[in-house]
């Protein structure tokens, strides 16, 4: 049981990681609305390109702008909180009960 509770100790964190990484670039990608960056700058395509699929998703189910302002980045946000505190929560409490 000691590796089975490693192993979900290790996948939580990852998971952790992750989230926490994704919460920055979505971020960085709502202050690049802001202003007007280059579109063919690689690192802007990049950003645009591994946030657009899930933002577009939240837009598509939930009309979240009004008057310009595109709220789904703040809906993302709350959402990798919510899955940062109950997904790594969860992995994290079965892992200290297999120890």
């Amino acid at each position: 049981m000691f590796i089975v509770g490693n192993f979900l100790d290790a996948l939580a964190t990852v998971l952790d990681y992750a989230l926490h990484l994704y919460l920055w670039v979505i971020i960085v990608r709502a202050v690049l609305s802001w202003v007007s960056p280059d579109p063919y700058n690689p690192i802007v395509r990049f950003i645009h390109n591994i946030t657009e699929p899930v933002l577009f998703q939240v837009r598509r189910w939930l009309r979240l702008g009004y008057g310009g302002i595109d709220f789904s980045p703040i809906l993302v946000i709350l959402a990798i909180w919510f899955f940062r505190m109950f997904a790594v929560g969860t992995l994290r409490g079965l892992a200290s009960r297999m120890y």
